[in-house]
């Protein structure tokens, strides 16, 4: 999306560009970005209408940048920061409009009528002065000419204009090229009336658009209001309001039933139900207590909650809900990349056609020349690939948006391509396809008394963030047990964490690790075997010379995961646990949830195992996103499951708010909708355009009937791609249909 690289003067900027909110607006944006000298790292967003770069001003002074924008239709202002282009901006901007016109949709305040914008001030305007020039035919037919002339010349103004910036500026071959020269050439021939039409139809088509356009960015911009902005700060014995994004880490807020969370936190008092679905599309509220973590925008139903803030304003879960949405645009599919390169040449393609049908037959074959004239202008709007372009940018968009109302982060189009196209979904054990919340079952001696196996296995274990460590330190807290202090603690990759309590190293290991380098009798060989099947994780703690103990702990599969692997078996795809833990206990799991499992496995081990399912189709993993991170990377889709942890964001193409294994099958399902709305919209486009070619050159097809089609099939294109707005997920579809397409799924 790069140019050319700046040198290392270039400055990061951060532009809110007026009218930029379509497919074809970003498509614009960044050609022309992209052929100035000293520019870098271009990024658009048409759901927040920001332009980010890097521009070195020693090549290309800020104020060229600006004017070319101003050239082709856009107003750009310069944001102070980066977190300044907040939703903040829409409030300041929406509404302004510009004085460039052209391929620009107006922006206009939420609930404004469509009639009260320019765009639909334009299309009145000119649809009067095509009414009366028509009424004019029948009073004084010779005057009625003058009517046409001048709703052409109303309507094409503005195309010719932005049609004359776009070649200046490096793109000749536009859609508001070919419009203007097909109404100037239906003009210049005496079809007058016909150049009127197709100018109406083709602002009727932009205000259309427009609108559709301001429906995909509404869901995001809803998203950005979420958070409340004020916040209750808890000072001393009372409380003060403050605005929130004025809040710090560490600060801690109060929040009353009926007030929505002003900051991603942790809850240090009360106990209370809250509603996350503005946030993830939990549907059902869910009672938190202290300890629990809630998100900013969260409504608190009932109780009074104290809230110690975790994260500030700009990195809370919907600024990088947002942030993600946004940087989703610039990733885009496979058939997204092939649309752009096809236009690329379609669009030149469709002038030398247009023009060899005026021209050849008239010249080299004695044809007459206004009925070839009138069939070369014709083409021009047939060929006009409006329908085309937005096909894939706005049903991915609409996709996206969708998945994300769900609690779905999905990073860009290329990610929501290839998740309905894996054949196999591997999934990591714990906190993946268990809730991730494991608690101790047994605990054995051997040779020491179980309060004492506790008591030593909580120190080595004290400080870690692990699971099952959690589990452990949870137990002896709950028993009463004080571990002592302990040090040099460290982990030892897949085998199990080390550390020296009360002068002596200590171990909690693997049974497969501590066999390796202990002792171990029969007998407590023997209750291993049997905590591990029954489903149980067992670990040993010992010294350097003997076994002290074993502690069996238990992490109960998601409520919902074994019909998410049915699901996903329906759709055909193979389902596979790859976990660390021993074989009887992934066994005992996979058993029970109906799928494969590859067990004992180090990071590494996964790694392997992922490259060599590759080689069979594509790879989705579902891990935590925190110890799976490398797993994470190396799969064609890595899905973490709960979005709210940094790495998941980071290292994951999708992410999972809601935490259901579920979900899983809906990405999958979701994946499939979009491409096959996708599929359904080109052949759609291309197909209609065959058709009007044929017709066309048969001399059945005029100017009106052409732009009529073009911008019919643009308004059903972007209609067809809207209906993913609506999209529910969560039902059952086979993997394909007679046809061979992915079957459409819920919307």
């Amino acid at each position: 999306m790069t140019s050319s690289s700046p040198t290392s003067g270039a400055a990061p900027l951060v532009y809110f560009v007026d009218g930029m909110d379509c497919a074809t607006c970003v498509q614009k944006v960044e050609g022309m970005v992209n052929r100035l000298p000293g520019t870098g790292a271009v990024k658009t967003s048409f759901a927040r209408q920001t332009l980010r770069l890097e521009l070195d001003e020693t090549q290309t002074p800020r104020t060229v940048l600006e004017k070319n924008l101003l050239a082709l239709g856009y107003t750009p202002t310069l944001q102070q920061t980066a977190q300044s282009r907040a939703a903040s901006a829409h409030a300041d901007h929406d509404g302004d409009g510009h004085d460039h016109a052209g391929h620009v949709h107006e922006v206009l305040p939420a609930g404004t009528a469509w009639y009260a914008g320019r765009q639909g001030k334009l299309v009145i305007f000119s649809g009067v002065l095509l009414a009366l020039a028509w009424a004019m035919g029948f009073v004084a037919p010779q005057y009625s000419v003058y009517g046409y002339v001048a709703a052409t010349v109303l309507g094409v103004w503005p195309l010719a204009k932005q049609a004359w910036a776009s070649a200046r500026l490096g793109d000749p071959f536009s859609i508001n090229m070919l419009v203007s020269l097909a109404a100037i050439g239906a003009v210049a021939i005496g079809e007058a009336a016909e150049g009127a039409v197709v100018v109406f139809f083709f602002a009727v088509g932009e205000l259309l658009e427009g609108v559709a356009a301001g429906r995909a960015r509404a869901g995001i911009q809803a998203l950005a209001a979420l958070a409340p902005k004020t916040a209750l700060l808890v000072e001393g014995n009372g409380t003060r309001e403050v605005p929130a994004d004025s809040l710090q880490i560490g600060q801690t807020v109060q929040v009353r039933p009926g007030g929505r969370v002003p900051a991603d936190g942790t809850i240090t008092a009360g106990t209370s139900s809250l509603d996350d679905s503005p946030v993830t599309g939990e549907s059902m509220p869910v009672t938190k207590t202290v300890g629990d973590s809630v998100f900013a925008g969260s409504i608190n139903t009932d109780g009074v909650l104290s809230v110690v803030v975790d994260r500030e304003a700009s990195d809370n879960t919907i600024a990088r809900i947002i942030h993600l949405v946004e940087e989703a645009e610039g990733s885009k599919a496979a058939t997204a990349r092939f649309i752009d390169r096809f236009s690329r040449s379609y669009t030149p393609g469709v002038v030398l056609v247009s023009a060899l049908v005026a021209v050849v037959p008239p010249l080299l074959f004695g044809g007459e020349w206004y009925p070839w004239l009138y069939k070369g202008i014709t083409l021009l709007l047939i060929g006009c690939p409006c329908a085309l372009v937005l096909s894939v940018p706005a049903a991915i968009t609409s996709g996206i948006s969708a998945g994300t109302r769900r609690g779905l982060l999905i990073k860009g189009g290329a990610a929501l391509e290839t998740i309905g196209t894996v054949k196999t979904v591997a999934f990591d054990k714990t906190g993946t396809l268990t809730e991730g919340k494991p608690r101790v079952t047994d605990v054995l001696g051997a040779g020491v008394s179980e309060n004492e196996v506790l008591r030593l296995a909580a120190a080595v274990e004290a400080g870690s963030s692990h699971p099952l460590a959690q589990a452990i330190t949870n137990q002896a807290k709950k028993m009463n047990v004080i571990a002592p202090a302990s040090q040099d603690a460290k982990a030892i990759a897949g085998k199990g964490v080390t550390a020296m309590v009360e002068g002596r190293s200590l171990f909690i290991s693997s049974p497969k690790h501590a066999g390796s380098t202990l002792s171990v009798t029969p007998d407590l060989l023997t209750r291993l075997t049997a905590l591990e099947e029954e489903g149980k994780t067992a670990v040993v703690l010992h010294s350097a010379e003997e076994v002290l103990g074993v502690i069996a702990i238990r992490d109960e599969p998601r409520e919902d995961a074994r019909e998410a692997i049915a699901r996903l078996k329906t759709m055909g795809v193979n389902t596979v646990m790859l976990t660390g833990d021993n074989a009887r206990t992934g066994r005992a799991i996979a058993a029970g949830l109906g799928l494969d499992v590859q067990a004992e496995l180090l990071p590494e081990d996964k790694l392997r195992i992922i490259a060599e399912l590759r080689a069979h189709g594509g790879v989705a993993m579902v891990g935590d996103g925190i110890n799976d991170a490398p797993a994470l990377a190396q799969a064609d889709v890595g899905i973490a499951m709960g979005g709210g942890t940094d790495v998941a964001l980071e290292t994951a193409d999708a992410a999972l708010l809601r935490e259901r294994v579920g979900d899983v099958a809906d990405l999958v399902q979701l994946s499939r909708d979009t491409m096959t709305n996708i599929k359904w919209n080109i052949a759609f486009a291309l197909g209609l355009k065959a058709i009007f070619l044929v017709t066309t050159l048969l001399g059945y097809t005029n100017l009106w009937m052409a732009i009529l089609a073009d911008t019919g099939a643009t308004a059903i294109v972007t209609a067809n791609a809207l209906r993913l707005l609506g999209w529910k997920g969560g039902t059952v579809k086979k993997a394909s249909t007679p046809s061979g397409l992915p079957a459409s799924g819920s919307v």
